[in-house]
């Protein structure tokens, strides 16, 4: 009789700890579904901005440099020549000519990023722009000084820096991508795979 019960006693032991291993499981799969949802959310908070601040919403796009229409600025290096993930905007002087030059944003946004960097990127704006119903990304690299912060929300036109030199790396222009995969990490300004970026010039002559 005693064994018997020592028996059934060892049951539940093992019992209860089987219990336990199938709780863990279901707790780790939870906890990745909790991080699936929070990488899904990304875009909430942009959302949210945009239906608090609907004035700042995009309704049409101008040029960085020289604005409206880029006047006194040529576009050095164009979208996909030699692999470039932009276009490279020189003022028609040459050299070092336009730095210091104003950068403006493109249309209404919202500052998701602007820092110093360094390395052949230098000091880099990004903005996050809603237009007609979907979201963009307008990056601007090697400011010689950036006058934003993020979490600014800004109007088409308004200056949110100037054209530099990534640090003395390059002679100054301005590197302007456009994207619409607003997640992708900056990068490295040249690839053969263009998937996420636009044509700068051609989104900006048609929008």
């Amino acid at each position: 009789m005693t064994r018997l019960i020592l028996v059934s006693i060892f049951a539940i032991i093992l019992s209860c700890k089987e219990k336990q291993k199938v709780s863990t499981i279901q707790h780790s799969k939870a906890t990745v579904v909790t991080h699936t949802n929070t990488s899904q959310d990304q875009y909430q908070k942009y959302t949210t901005v945009f239906e608090n601040n609907p004035d700042f919403i995009a309704t049409s796009f101008d040029f960085p440099v020289g604005k409206p229409n880029a006047k006194g600025y040529y576009n050095a290096q164009k979208f996909k020549e030699n692999n470039h993930l932009g276009d490279d905007w020189n003022g028609v002087g040459g050299g070092n000519t336009d730095m210091g030059d104003p950068i403006y944003t493109i249309a209404n946004g919202y500052v998701s990023f602007a820092k110093d960097i360094q390395g052949g990127w230098g000091k880099v704006i990004r903005v996050i722009h809603k237009f007609k119903g979907k979201y963009y990304e307008s990056v601007y690299a090697h400011c010689n000084s950036i006058l934003v912060k993020e979490g600014d929300l800004i109007k088409k036109g308004v200056q949110i820096g100037t054209i530099g030199n990534a640090n003395g790396i390059y002679k100054a222009h301005l590197h302007l991508e456009i994207r619409d995969s607003i997640f992708m990490d900056i990068g490295g300004g040249y690839a053969i795979e263009t998937g996420g970026y636009l044509d700068p010039t051609d989104f900006i002559k048609k929008n």
